[in-house]
């Protein structure tokens, strides 16, 4: 008896309207918050791919320069007065030199 009252209490045979509400959340989290980042992690990863030597950067730090060398996970990057800093990949916000050319 305090079983019944028990499952009863509980909603035991409303199961879509917990189902349901639970599903919407997931797919609204899924096209708000994943998939952007990784849509943004794409263009982050080709972007990386297309830089060479000679290209002006910008790090996520901030740092302005010029890559001068790179290898598999990174690039030697000259900045001001030719002191050279080596950075990984994954460190490198922009192109400076694509960013501050004007779009027609």
């Amino acid at each position: 008896m305090i079983s019944t009252v028990i499952l009863q209490a509980a909603g035991g045979n409303n199961l879509m309207g917990t189902v349901i509400p639970m599903v919407l959340i997931m797919v609204v989290f899924y096209f708000f918050m994943i998939r952007p980042q990784v849509k943004k992690a794409k263009e982050h990863k080709k972007l990386v791919g297309e830089l060479g030597i000679g290209d002006k950067i910008v790090t996520t730090a901030g740092i302005h320069g010029k890559i001068v060398g790179s290898n598999e996970t990174t690039f030697l990057i000259e900045v001001e007065g030719g002191t050279k800093i080596r950075f990984d990949k994954s460190a490198i916000s922009l192109e400076a030199t694509k960013a501050a050319a004007p779009k027609a």
